[in-house]
């Protein structure tokens, strides 16, 4: 008889086998329980006395909870929230910072078998009031700071306000109830958890439903990736609200038994950020691109004592950033590639070999394979999809509200990424791009990419996005938005330097052609919104002959 995999022992199996990918991807097997809650079934069970949750404030001051703590308070705000209304299945709004009272209420609503819909405190009140309409909304947790954002928004739900006291809302200071909490019975691991609205790069934000084994149990991949053990003080530098922060502040390192910690800011200061990671020994350090570019324009050696597991999300990270850590700090960043609907699908995981360029192998639980958009074949380079028989714990169950766009990703027996991957004969993925991002010049295909990988390793560049832009003889050009570095000035000097720098270390048809210096429009999860820039070169040069203010082109510099 097979031995029945329990939560426990397929996390103890990925530790033992942390370094030994091949056995890792072969044998492992997702556990599938009938009834799982993550709070009760396994962070209750976690040492009392080990620390769990570490925040630094900007002014230096600084709080720390263990495991029992944390154990303790959310036994009693989950007491309390039931005694206020919250019940089994009701959906809540968290719409809190880096504090405590954030990993305080998830817990407790877990415990509860509340549905949390996670939101960034960066919201305005039109987001929040679709949050609220579309996902049936009964209660909100907010800082008092932001309670006034729903004055704007209709509906009777419970209102809790974390902080000062605001009329009309509960007070969470004046939270009180026994240190022990009784479930009112068990929680089935299909029930929902999370609603997830994501970031809306290019269309009206998805609802994306997750229940009480897709994330919590799914982000043992995560942990895996990370490289995550018991004790580790793990640093991830994402905002509450967004997927990331669930996967790296809360499942993955609790996963591993290690200690979240947070250093909050209110700007970066790659400076102030080094000196605390030395100073509280954090021993693995994840961040997205953005920080990672911030960072190499800083002095990594400033730190004295450099993490020894770093890696990065959220988009793909340039070479040149990899190169650059890897000088100053004798680490290399590994890539990982998930979404909000999954946990992490791909990465390069502890002890294996990192490809320039390449994000890594499928991780243990996933079938990843890359299907023709033509042909719907599998191939060596198409969408980046998941093979669903069977299908892996950690992918979402749906849109919660378009059954419809959930039958379109979930087609023909696999899960639709949307993202484009090429593949090698060693079982390296590399990425390519958003599907709707690369395109054609010349009836090339155009990887923006590579191409921003190219131009980042300019000291003049900082970041960079390219986009097509309309051309009457090859359709389309490729247009780079450029983002300089501190010490730069706009220029033609400049910009043609960086045409020139291009020129020469691409092949002529991926030649950029056109270049503009400018701030990258982003989402507030902080992801580059290439659609909005798109739209713009359409409008800029509709017509072909008009001339397009402080756009440089590699025909100036050529004459």
């Amino acid at each position: 008889m097979i031995a029945r995999v329990t939560f426990q022992s397929a996390r103890e199996f990925l530790l033992a086998h942390r370094d030994d990918y091949g056995t890792a991807y072969r044998e492992f097997r997702w556990p599938r329980p009938e009834w799982f809650n993550w709070a009760l079934d396994w962070f209750d069970t976690l040492p009392s006395d080990q620390l769990g949750l570490w925040i630094v404030e900007e002014d230096g001051t600084e709080r720390k909870w263990t495991f029992g703590d944390l154990s303790t308070r959310s036994d009693l705000i989950a007491g309390w929230l039931r005694s206020v209304g919250v019940a089994r299945g009701d959906r809540l709004i968290l719409m809190l910072g880096n504090q405590g009272e954030l990993w305080e209420t998830i817990l407790a609503a877990m415990k509860l078998g509340a549905v949390i819909i996670p939101a960034s405190t960066l919201l305005g009140a039109e987001d929040l009031r679709d949050r609220v309409e579309r996902g049936e909304v009964k209660h909100v947790v907010a800082r008092s700071a932001d309670a006034e954002k729903f004055d704007k928004v209709p509906g009777g739900y419970t209102r809790i306000a974390v902080g000062e006291p605001v009329d009309g809302w509960l007070s969470y200071a004046s939270a009180t109830g026994a240190e022990t909490f009784e479930p009112d019975g068990p929680t089935a691991a299909t029930d929902t958890l999370l609603l997830y609205f994501t970031s809306g790069t290019t269309a009206k934000p998805k609802l994306v439903r997750h229940t009480h084994a897709s994330y919590p149990i799914g982000h043992l991949s995560t942990m895996y990736w990370i490289g995550l053990e018991p004790g580790d003080v793990h640093l991830n530098i994402s905002s509450p609200g967004w997927a990331k922060h669930a996967w790296s502040n809360v499942f993955a390192p609790w996963n591993a038994g290690a200690c979240v910690f947070i250093h909050n800011y209110t700007r970066f200061d790659a400076t102030a950020l080094m000196a605390e990671m030395d100073r509280c020994g954090v021993t693995s350090f994840c961040a997205p691109p953005t920080v990672w570019r911030m960072l190499i324009q800083a002095d990594l050696t400033q730190l004295a004592t450099p993490p020894a597991k770093v890696v990065g999300a959220g988009e793909p990270l340039n070479p040149e950033v990899i190169e650059q850590v890897r000088r100053a700090w004798g680490v290399t960043i590994r890539d990982g590639f998930g979404q909000t609907e999954t946990s992490v699908q791909v990465a390069n995981t502890p002890g294996q070999d990192v490809k320039p360029g390449a994000m890594g192998r499928p991780l243990p639980g996933f079938r990843v394979v890359l299907v023709d958009p033509v042909s719907g074949a599998e191939s060596e380079e198409g969408e980046i999809c998941l093979a669903l028989d069977p299908r892996p714990v950690g992918l979402m169950t749906g849109y919660s509200d378009d059954e419809d766009r959930t039958a379109e990703v979930m087609r023909d027996g696999y899960y639709h990424t949307g993202d484009v991957g090429a593949l090698d004969a060693d079982g390296y993925i590399t990425y390519v791009g958003r599907a709707d991002d690369v395109f054609k010049a010349s009836d090339y295909k155009i990887s923006p990419f590579e191409l921003e990988s190219v131009l980042i390793e300019h000291p003049a560049v900082a970041e960079a996005a390219v986009v097509p832009s309309p051309d009457p003889l090859r359709l389309a050009v490729p247009k780079a938005y450029v983002v300089l570095a501190a010490g730069y000035s706009p220029t033609a000097e400049t910009a043609h330097e960086i045409l020139a720098f291009a020129r020469e270390h691409l092949a002529p048809y991926k030649r950029i052609r056109r270049l503009e210096f400018a701030e990258l429009p982003k989402t507030i999860s902080g992801k580059i919104r290439r659609v909005e820039l798109r739209g713009r070169e359409n409008d800029l040069h509709a017509d072909p002959a008009a001339d397009v203010p402080g756009e440089y082109t590699d025909e100036d510099l050529k004459s």
